[in-house]
């Protein structure tokens, strides 16, 4: 199977005058292959298609349950957690949102510094002076059987790899915490 190339894929009921071919112009020939497009063409096994929904539902295993998060979470709710209320959102307050816990299980604050744009990381060893602007995005997702707190993780960089895990963020401030990062409208 063969299809010229000028601009564009040519249309086969057209002429080369027509579509304004000069004898300097260059062409493109793609051709593949009879076996090339009959594999493309061949239906999907129903066995595969089965497999291919069976990894995607593990993919989508929540946060809370995976091995990873599952060692911070079994701490337990910090004893100074901030109160967590479940279907309600609630603009940053004015102090640091502190009593939650990094990947390490060591206790975190955010502080947010929005005349500076500026996202302030706390531990008890240093504190972290993030721009706003350098942080790709903010995934939460709440924490079972404790739908008051959720997982939040705060993208560093280009890769997810890069995320800043905190756990038991109340649940009142997860939207306040994205838009204040990433801005109200969210292009995806």
């Amino acid at each position: 199977m063969q299809k010229l190339m000028f601009k564009g894929l040519m249309k086969d009921d057209k002429t080369l005058r027509e579509l304004k071919v000069t004898n300097s112009a260059k062409l493109m020939l793609v051709g593949s292959t009879i076996t090339d497009v009959l594999e493309v063409t061949k239906p999907v096994p129903k066995g595969a298609a089965a497999e291919k929904e069976a990894q995607a539902a593990a993919a989508k295993e929540p946060l809370c349950k995976q091995k990873q998060h599952k060692k911070v979470l079994d701490k337990g709710k910090p004893e100074d957690a901030m109160p967590g209320i479940k279907k309600r959102q609630d603009p940053l307050p004015t102090v640091p949102i502190s009593g939650m816990y990094n990947k390490n299980g060591g206790k975190v604050r955010l502080t947010f510094k929005l005349e500076v744009d500026q996202l302030w990381i706390g531990t008890k060893e240093r504190t972290e002076k993030v721009p706003m602007t350098s942080i790709k995005n903010v995934v939460s997702e709440p924490i079972e059987g404790h739908e008051e707190y959720h997982l939040l993780a705060i993208q560093l960089g280009p890769t997810e790899a890069s995320r800043y895990w905190l756990y038991w963020v109340p649940a009142q401030y997860t939207t306040a915490i994205k838009d204040a990062i990433l801005g109200k409208w969210q292009y995806f």
